[in-house]
């Protein structure tokens, strides 16, 4: 399992924050070499990280196969990885963050038909929730069958939910920050197995711009009361200025906890707790895609073929080092 002697070579698809985080993540790892670009934007408007990578059209792509071993998807999981997965999961192997939770099993099933057929091998939902979160969570469950699973999230800026907020009607910008509640986790660590609800488990933090002539009070009113974002939660609005807003909340940090708390017999109680904290969301996530590219080619030229997660994937895959190594000075 060494690396090989050619880098292997990717290509990014889409070059917004996660694309730019593959391209930084990619200078840590000699082994791997971005191969191209891909974009639908105008190439000449993408300023790649380093000099002479090729940018190329989305529609560059078909005419690419056999060029690029491993291609990191970096769109949405609203519009485009629904549709970018299956549609070139049949001529590439792929790695995608698909993180819709609900919706995963039927990903899964779209993006395996597709690499079947075409003979690939494709992972989906890589990154830290779903992906590292959820290798600790069955590990903890594994290891202790008699408990209970925490998960908490932040603080952090949730992408999603700012940009629910934007979507308010009187508001120009916004940034949203989920922020676990002290209590809950420490109750949670004393392994005593708290059954908590939503709201007592995160709070949200609102910064919020207002346009001209908003209405302040109405426009909090429709962010607290907002189904499925903010309405079960304990939620602040801040009203700040356009220049406060860039200048102090214009970073992406996220992270959390992953607390498995059980026993092995009634006397004897166990926590295990799992902690992620980012300066950069999608920059580590980045991180995260690119290891499992470097998995995905390994197992691909083992003859894996199809749909994969990050539950079918063993660490050593991730490494750069071989299973010798590993064995050497890992263990």
């Amino acid at each position: 399992m060494a690396a090989a002697s050619k880098p292997i070579r990717i290509g990014i698809v889409g070059h917004g924050n996660l694309g730019r985080g593959v391209e930084a993540a990619m200078a840590h790892n000699p082994d791997l070499r971005v191969s191209g670009i891909y974009t639908r934007r105008d190439p000449a408007q993408v300023t790649p990280l380093a000099a002479g990578t090729p940018v190329h059209r989305m529609a560059d792509l078909a005419g690419h196969a056999g060029q690029l071993d491993v291609l990191i998807l970096c769109g949405g999981s609203k519009d485009d990885l629904p549709l970018q997965s299956p549609e070139l999961a049949a001529r590439f192997c792929i790695v995608d963050s698909f993180d819709t939770h609900a919706r995963i099993p039927e990903h899964f099933a779209a993006v395996d038909a597709a690499a079947r057929a075409g003979r690939t091998t494709a992972l989906i939902s890589a990154g830290w929730d779903p992906g590292l979160f959820s290798i600790n969570r069955v590990y903890a469950e594994a290891l202790l069958p008699d408990g209970e699973t925490y998960t908490f999230w932040g603080k952090g800026v949730s992408q999603g939910h700012s940009d629910a907020l934007r979507r308010v009607p009187g508001v120009a910008g916004a940034v949203q920050y989920t922020v676990p509640v002290e209590a809950a986790m420490q109750q949670v660590r004393s392994g005593t197995r708290p059954s908590l609800s939503t709201r007592q488990k995160h709070t949200r933090e609102c910064y919020v711009v207002l346009k001209d002539g908003a209405d302040p009070d109405a426009v909090r009113q429709a962010i607290v009361s907002m189904p499925h974002y903010f309405d079960e939660y304990d939620t602040t609005v801040h009203f700040v200025s356009a220049e406060l807003l860039a200048r102090e909340h214009g970073r992406i940090p996220h992270g959390g906890f992953v607390i498995r708390s059980g026993n092995t017999t009634p006397a004897h109680k166990h926590v295990i707790e799992y902690r992620l904290q980012l300066d950069s969301n999608p920059e580590f996530t980045s991180s995260v895609l690119v290891a499992y590219a470097r998995a995905v080619h390994r197992l691909h030229q083992q003859g894996r073929f199809g749909a994969l997660t990050v539950f079918d994937v063993a660490p050593g895959l991730l490494s750069p080092k071989s299973a010798e190594e590993l064995r050497r000075g890992d263990l």
